[in-house]
């Protein structure tokens, strides 16, 4: 019996497993549901379309940069499990709000004064609940699981989220309004129930003291974060990489309907593909390095990235196609020439990005104390979150300015270069410590 099969038979990891698939499954199908419902059916205007997708993106991101650090904290001191209980209840309050701005929307009811700021205050909620869960998940491995199994069950996590949002992406784009209305809500009253099956994870430190100041909690968790060179790289080249992220998420559905003339099913399916492709990126650079926490393929892999990307934007440039009367619909979009091209295209992106920043996600744990491993990763989820806020908002403001969908899509290029350049002296401080780099691995 494999490793990852025994865990998905105990108590001490399934029920963990179950309530972080859940909690990644309806962020995705609620975040999906609204944006495709607002840009589709609301809207009929490119620059609100991106303005909308941009204050989405932004809005979620946001309690990441306000609050990762108090969920550092938190995580270290207190009893995770009773923290997960709270979150998860917290969510079928936060989902009944969403879905009833939802439900106005449909009906066509108070869209502007009502419906869009009940929808944007439980897509803000969401980001709070995300923030807090983010880096239990991880820091509790080490409590319920062996030390050989916490590696298999790290993998299982990472793998659970990607099915997870591979699924809200679909279900987002092809549930009908009112059936993805029940959905969220229904979806986090499963997961409460679930989480209660998750064993108790007592605080691993005698410091109980959390500082409720996020500016002064940021700033110190900033410091820790800057203070370790290896960290520093890794934090600083992942968040120019969830900065490319956020800008690419925040043009993709606008340039789907009014670039590619496609129906919100095929911007689900590009959304897919893209995810998949993150988790074959995974899977590759896994073998590829053989289980070595290494950087020395990330700058390359994002360098290929930056080419794929202006493949990408040749692509857009040449689909001048208009179709019959409506959006394409998925099966129209694929009979076009450059359908699969474009696709593909896109799938690659993802499998670069993959293959560049889960080696980097290896430092953050590996290159600290394990008592700091939790305020190691809120420190991470901090500084990108700064990065994707001001990526999102960048982004949904150059349609107001004038700038045509696909060369938007340049905007990631830059950042791709500093991601590579970050990537190349990490692999060369890396190098420089291969004995205390061999230690910490152990």
């Amino acid at each position: 019996m494999t490793t990852s099969t025994h865990l998905m038979r105990q108590r001490r990891f399934l029920p963990l497993f179950l309530t972080q698939l859940l909690n990644a499954l309806n962020d995705n199908l609620y975040k999906n549901a609204m944006v495709l419902f607002v840009v589709y059916s609301v809207y009929d205007s490119p620059e609100m379309e991106t303005l909308i997708s941009g204050v989405a993106t932004a809005l979620f991101v946001l309690p990441f940069v306000l609050f990762s650090a108090t969920a550092g904290q938190l995580a270290d001191m207190r009893n995770k499990t009773t923290i997960i209980r709270w979150i998860k209840f917290a969510e079928i309050i936060i989902m009944s709000v969403g879905a009833t701005g939802l439900l106005l929307a449909s009906q066509g009811a108070q869209i502007e004064t009502l419906a869009l700021p009940l929808m944007f205050t439980a897509l803000f909620a969401m980001g709070v609940h995300s923030t807090f869960f983010g880096p239990i998940k991880y820091a509790i491995l080490p409590q319920h699981l062996h030390k050989d199994e916490v590696l298999a069950g790290t993998g299982l996590v990472e793998a659970g989220t990607y099915v997870a949002i591979l699924v809200g992406m679909m279900l987002g784009g092809a549930m009908h309004i009112t059936t993805s209305i029940i959905a969220v809500v229904g979806i986090a009253v499963v997961g409460y129930i679930v989480c209660r099956w998750v064993p108790p994870a007592p605080a691993q430190t005698e410091e109980t003291k959390v500082d409720w100041n996020p500016i002064r909690a940021s700033k110190d968790l900033i410091a820790f974060s800057m203070g370790n060179l290896e960290l520093r790289y890794s934090v600083l080249a992942i968040s120019y990489f969830w900065a490319i992220a956020a800008i690419l998420s925040v043009q993709f559905i606008p340039l789907a309907k009014n670039v590619l003339l496609a129906d919100k099913q095929v911007a689900a399916v590009l959304l897919v593909a893209f995810s998949a492709g993150i988790a074959i990126g995974s899977v590759s650079i896994n073998a590829l390095l053989k289980g070595d926490i290494s950087a020395r393929y990330s700058a390359p892999s994002v360098l290929v990235l930056a080419v794929l990307l202006v493949g990408f934007y040749a692509l857009c440039r040449m689909w001048n196609l208009e179709p019959s009367g409506e959006l394409f619909t998925v099966w129209e979009f694929l009979a076009q020439p450059l359908a699969l091209a474009l696709t593909a295209n896109l799938l690659f992106i993802a499998i670069a990005g993959g293959m560049f920043v889960v080696p980097l996600y290896a430092f953050l744990t590996t290159r600290v104390d394990k008592s700091e491993a939790s305020r190691s990763v809120a420190a991470n989820n901090f500084i990108s979150s700064v990065f994707m806020v001001i990526g999102a908002g960048i982004a949904g403001a150059l349609g107001p300015l004038g700038i045509p969908l696909q060369e938007q899509l340049l905007l990631s290029l830059v950042l791709c270069f500093f991601s590579a350049s970050l990537a190349r002296k990490l692999h060369q401080v890396e190098q420089t410590r291969p004995a205390e780099a061999e230690t910490l691995r152990q």
